[in-house]
């Protein structure tokens, strides 16, 4: 919202109308007369009356530009920001995110073509940490092993560079839901958070590590965490292509999907979360909007205004609009001043 500290300056833009009924009346006549200058041999300059009226017209258009921007930035325009300020915390998510090969999968449905399930995950979890304000967005990477990429935080930047920063295989090629789990559950234990929830993505189920994915849903629901659970993929074949980091080959071919969806939904349960099958970009938004809204804190905040001062963008266009109008009068219009 734009605003002016000073809106008694636009008084001056009475001038105008002011000068144009001055000029009707002859009081301001313009006054001028040419002046033609040519050596022996060359050719004199001759007016072209239809390219001078266009000419004339816009150097009239610019100067006129030019007040109106100058009379603004008297004005000292602002565009101020209103900001929410959250005073209290709220819920922490903490997502756990598959990186398996399987995720480089392109069967999730967009307008704008097929992507692969990592790359959906992504966009899905972006729109919602970046319209869903207020709650602490934590990332855990897994595959065969697992890290915590980014704790719990407020700072949406950060989290969400950690999340850009993730790529398909960098952390094995197999699935330890148990060790992505208990990962998690680690850095939520110890939260404050009133809320606390972990949302795993996944499209494999459980055949790598040392602790079963029943045993980390009992714990999270020991610490009172829930756990929501996303079978993301469609079933079939789907074609598949992703770079080894280490070793720098690209693998490419097409992935035979049909996992079985039981698991997730067991463990989901155990923790009192729910289970959501994902074929569609649209299903996964609208999920992810589901479990924000229930997992819901109320919490305490206030605004703060954040402003950004225009003067001196006004006034360098109004610099801009009176030099144009110099440039056509003395370069195309041959007028001396």
């Amino acid at each position: 919202m734009i605003q002016f500290e000073y809106p008694q300056a636009f008084f001056f833009l009475l001038v105008i109308p002011l000068f144009i009924v001055l000029r009707k009346l002859g009081i301001f006549s313009k006054f001028f007369f040419p002046l033609t200058i040519s050596d022996w041999n060359g050719k004199s300059f001759v007016y072209s009356d239809s390219l001078t009226k266009i000419g004339s017209f816009f150097a009239h258009l610019f100067t006129l530009a030019g007040f109106i921007s100058l009379v603004a930035a008297l004005s000292n325009p602002i565009i101020r920001h209103q900001e929410k300020i959250y005073t209290s915390r709220g819920t922490d998510i903490l997502f756990v995110l598959d990186t398996s090969p399987s995720m480089a999968s392109r069967d999730i449905s967009l307008a704008s073509g097929q992507v692969t399930r990592l790359e959906a995950a992504k966009l899905g979890i972006k729109t919602l940490a970046s319209s869903e304000k207020g709650a602490n967005y934590g990332l855990v990477a897994m595959a065969s092993e697992a890290a915590c990429i980014v704790p719990p935080t407020s700072n949406i930047e950060l989290f969400l560079k950690g999340m850009d920063s993730l790529s398909v295989g960098e952390f094995g090629e197999g699935t330890a839901l148990g060790i992505g789990l208990s990962t998690a559950i680690y850095h939520l234990s110890s939260s404050s958070a009133p809320k606390k929830c972990i949302v795993l993505i996944t499209d494999g189920e459980n055949n790598a590590g040392s602790l079963h994915p029943e045993t980390a849903a009992s714990l999270a629901k020991e610490n009172g965490i829930s756990l929501y659970t996303f079978g993301i993929g469609t079933k079939g074949t789907a074609p598949i292509e992703y770079m080894d980091k280490k070793s720098g080959r690209i693998h490419s071919g097409f992935y035979e999907s049909d996992f079985d969806s039981l698991p997730l939904e067991t463990i989901a349960s155990i923790a009192g979360g729910s289970y959501f099958g994902i074929e569609s970009m649209q299903a996964l938004s609208d999920s992810l909007s589901a479990i924000a809204q229930k997992e819901d804190s109320a919490q305490t905040f206030h605004y703060r205004s954040n402003d950004t001062n225009c003067y001196s963008t006004f006034l360098l266009f109004s610099g801009l609009f009176f030099m144009l109008s110099w440039l056509i009068r003395r370069i195309f219009l041959s007028e001396v001043l």
